[in-house]
């Protein structure tokens, strides 16, 4: 699992580090790999508030209504 955490760590530090440097004109496959993680970015997040909204119906609830 603590494997699994690095990698996933150092993919986030990577596409974080190729939106900075596509921004200051880096290389095409920079700005390739900065676009996914600027996707993947907005999906999480968008995720994240459903989630906030109770609109993601999955169930689980802690009180059990789900």
């Amino acid at each position: 699992m603590t494997v699994v955490l690095c990698v996933l760590l150092a993919l986030a530090a990577g596409g974080a580090a190729c939106v900075v440097w596509a921004d200051r004109g880096g290389p095409p496959w920079a700005r390739v790999v900065a676009r996914i993680t600027l996707a993947l970015g907005s999906l999480a997040g968008k995720a994240a508030r459903n989630r906030r909204r109770g609109l993601n119906r999955g169930g689980g609830g802690a009180d059990g209504d789900d």
